[in-house]
């Protein structure tokens, strides 16, 4: 007999220990389903260090969650202090310089981080993807995965619910998914979904491991041995995580399995047009196809490439440059010449602007039946077979011949990526005779309010270069443009004008406006049509899909040549060469008496961007120490301290709001319906479930009446009936029989689940999405606090009367 409590508390300890290996097996699955839903992430954003940083702080958020309930605090204060980690490591890893003692944040911080929100915001929508990670980038990264990380972690561990755990891990695969939009991503949503597959088999496993005994068939029951633990509660385990390796592997394939829409681009065969070969087109209109493919609903590739470059972000691939505008549209007009001997010359380009070889393998799909290969500016030389022509003014190779296109040809192109400074921008002498005459030449009926309106947008600037980069400005920001492809295309006089007016098109009407704009101003101009370098692949290569569809200007500067800008705002990226920065107006030229003094006057208001000027880590490597002063300047755009705190404390807020019923029900659920909670909480669970699809409980009835009232009143089918009645039985003989006359507990928790199937089928979708988010039973949690908060004002009251009641006897 001494021997038995002794016993009994190692059996009491050895279940506690077991109950908190659950919660680190299930806090370190939910740490692996974050991480793995943020792979997602990596095709957008450029390099992996931030990857790394990435895990490195979703682990610590994990183990801080670990450490705070091993010590057995509640889930309130766990998740509390696992925020507060989260917003201490965010302000070390982004706002160190401007915390108290580099680690508590404070005033500044929240203004910085509103700072950084803008600037990333900017980032996103003037990258293409990979975009560089910057310092805005990488804090939406960071606070983002941090977030959902704790939702996953709260979700999983504490409230026992994996299955609710997949929205938040959904939501941020979701948003890399769209912002992708690419059908050759199927690796990041295996990993995602191998992630949350690992949640659900953690949580399998502890449920399975409260069971004690499974049953391999009739009388083969047996207790459960140590090695049924290691293989994750027996052959159940085993079987579902073949059912999920299957799922997971069907998800995968069936969507390569199935048809998918045709289409092409510039031209994938497309069904008219010049030439044979199978309905293949030859040649097209740029303005046309390029606003069709770029209205298709799905991505779909065309070209995938590998490239030495040390700038990715500048593979824009040219097809064509519309040299010629003639008041109706931009067309061509250079001739096809026999193909010179390499390496061909750059036009204009000086010997004493910087540049580097490198070499690029494009590969075109079957589909892509295009009469000219798309490449780099400026190729030198392009390796491939057939009998091609020269096309001068976009330096890249044209058929001639409708046998002959890019359709699954490869082909090497070495080219050079030129890399100009500011002064030899800035300071570049007037072009050539025959270009300025060339490539500065308007049509006679283009509106005078082109001219004049690019004369406001530049006033102030001091030379070519600060004109084209406050044009740029002016169309990506100040200006008020919006992108949208189901604008009306045009390539006319009439149709800049209609743009200018309306301020909305897509990268034509940016490209060509521009470009007629910088021609009113003597700038040589051109457009080129083609690709923006399209999405970074596991394996190193990238892949250029029809969306990727595009037209940007290319200015001609003397000694560099044609340098590409960007008016197409959220499209592309902004080259190097054409921030603000770059483009300071020289004060000391004589050439425009209208040059502003150091001090900038308020009577000549010049285009400023509405984000602040930020070095590019992608480009510049160490930003040094001159990015704090431009984020803190006055007249930068960003979000104030208090702004940020607000945006922060009123997203938790509106999170909490409407998540809250959601995760209590949730929590309810689980804690009612699991093993051993008893008929009653059995019951009070079906009461609140008929009560959340507009069936409230009534305090006079008996159970058996309630449950008839259910099903007369919400029409259930038999099944679910018969599971309500059930129940109701049960209920009344936990109450009512002797006990030696209650039955044996029943699956009970199974007649719920079938009659709340039977609720939910019968309901309307608008109920059912408000039985899930806004449950009416969640006034029960009103109710609480209500009762909570009269029992502590009455234990207040006696304790201050209490107090009272001393006072006035030491007084007497």
């Amino acid at each position: 007999m001494p021997d038995e409590p002794e016993g009994w508390n190692g059996r009491m300890n050895g279940r506690m220990d077991s109950r908190m290996d659950s919660r680190i097996r299930m806090a370190c699955a939910a740490w692996v389903a974050t991480l793995a839903a943020a792979c997602a992430l990596l095709p957008l954003i450029d390099g992996s260090d931030w990857m790394v940083q990435v895990a490195v702080l979703s682990a610590t958020q994990t183990g801080i969650g670990v450490l705070m309930r091993w010590r057995g605090m509640a889930m309130p204060p766990t998740v509390a202090v696992q925020a507060l980690a989260s917003l201490l490591m965010l302000t070390v890893v982004s706002a160190a310089e401007y915390a108290v003692g580099g680690l508590l944040p404070g005033p500044a911080v929240f203004d910085r981080f509103g700072r950084l929100l803008s600037a990333g915001a900017e980032d996103i929508g003037r990258y293409v993807a990979p975009a560089p990670a910057t310092e805005g980038i990488r804090l939406m990264v960071f606070g983002g995965v941090l977030l959902i990380g704790l939702l996953v972690d709260v979700l999983a561990v504490p409230m026992r619910s994996a299955a609710a755990a997949g929205l938040p891990l959904l939501a941020l695969y979701s948003v890399a998914a769209g912002v992708a939009q690419d059908a050759s991503s199927w690796p990041y949503f295996v990993t995602a979904a191998a992630g949350y597959l690992v949640l659900l088999l953690a949580e399998g496993r502890e449920r399975l491991g409260t069971w004690g005994r499974f049953f391999g068939g009739p009388g083969h029951g047996r207790p459960m041995g140590p090695r049924d633990q290691v293989l994750g509660a027996g052959p159940r385990a085993r079987a579902g995580r073949r059912i999920g390796a299957v799922s997971l592997g069907v998800a995968a394939l069936a969507p390569a399995l199935l048809p998918s829409l045709g289409g092409g681009l510039l031209d994938i065969d497309g069904e008219g047009g010049a030439g044979g070969g199978g309905g293949s087109v030859s040649s097209v209109d740029p303005v046309v196809a390029l606003q069709d493919q770029l209205n298709q609903p799905a991505d779909r590739e065309i070209l995938r490439y590998r490239t030495n470059s040390p700038s990715p972000d500048e593979m824009y691939l040219r097809l064509v440059a519309l040299d010629d505008f003639t008041g109706e549209e931009w067309i061509s007009s250079r001739w096809h010449d026999p193909v010179p001997g390499g390496p061909w010359s750059v036009n204009g380009l000086a010997p004493g602007v910087e540049t580097s070889q490198v070499t690029t393998s494009i590969t075109a799909s079957e589909s892509y039946a295009q009469s000219s290969l798309p490449v780099p500016y400026p190729a030198e030389w392009i390796e491939t077979t057939g009998n091609w022509s020269y096309d001068t003014g976009s330096q890249t190779l044209v058929s001639n011949d409708s046998g002959l296109s890019a359709s699954g040809r490869t082909y090497e192109v070495n080219h050079l990526l030129v890399e100009p400074t500011a002064d030899q921008l800035t300071n570049a002498p007037q072009p050539r005779t025959d270009i300025a005459r060339h490539y500065t030449r308007v049509p006679d009926n283009l509106p005078p309010e082109v001219e004049e309106t690019a004369r406001e947008v530049t006033r102030g600037a001091a030379n070519n270069h600060a004109r084209a980069v406050a044009l740029q400005e002016w169309f990506t920001g100040s200006g008020g443009f919006a992108y949208d492809t189901e604008v009306e295309s045009g390539s006319g006089s009439e149709a800049i004008v209609n743009f200018l007016e309306q301020r909305e098109g897509f990268c034509v009407h940016f490209a060509f406006t521009m470009a007629a704009m910088a021609r009113t101003l003597d700038i040589p101009a051109q457009v080129a049509v083609g690709f923006t370098p399209g999405t970074r692949m596991p394996g190193g290569t990238y892949s250029v899909g029809i969306h990727n569809a595009h037209a940007w200007p290319e200015l001609y500067f003397e000694g560099t040549g044609w340098v590409r800008f960007e008016p197409t705002p959220g499209q592309g990226n902004a080259p190097d060469h054409t921030r603000p920065d770059y483009a300071a107006p020289d004060q000391d030229s004589p050439s425009d008496p209208e040059v502003p003094e150091p001090e900038p006057s308020d009577e000549e208001p010049t285009p400023t961007p509405t984000a602040p000027d930020r070095c590019d880590p992608a480009v510049d490597g160490a930003c040094g120490p001159q990015e704090p002063i431009a984020l803190d300047s006055e007249d930068q755009a960003g979000l104030p301290g208090w702004w940020a705190a607000l945006l922060f404390g009123g997203g938790g807020l509106a999170l909490a709001l409407l998540g809250g019923p959601l995760l209590w029900r949730t929590r309810a659920r689980t804690g009612r319906l699991a093993r051993g909670a008893g008929t009653l909480a059995a019951w009070r669970e079906l009461k609140d479930t008929a009560w959340d699809y507009g069936v409230p409980p009534q305090s006079w009835e008996t159970p058996r009446q309630a449950g008839e009232r259910l099903v007369r009143v919400t029409g259930l089918g038999e099944e679910a009936a018969a599971a309500v009645l059930r129940v109701a039985t049960a209920v009344e003989e936990e109450l009512y029989a002797p006990p030696g006359a209650r039955r044996e507990e029943r699956g009970l928790a199974h007649d719920v689940r079938t009659a709340a199937a039977g609720l939910r089928a019968g309901a309307s979708r608008a109920e059912r999405w408000r039985a899930l988010l806004l449950p009416r039973s969640a006034i029960w949690v009103t109710r609480l606090l209500s009762e909570r908060r009269a029992a502590l004002v009455g234990r207040l009251r006696a304790r201050a009367g209490r107090i009272t009641a001393r006072l006035t006897r030491r007084r007497a």
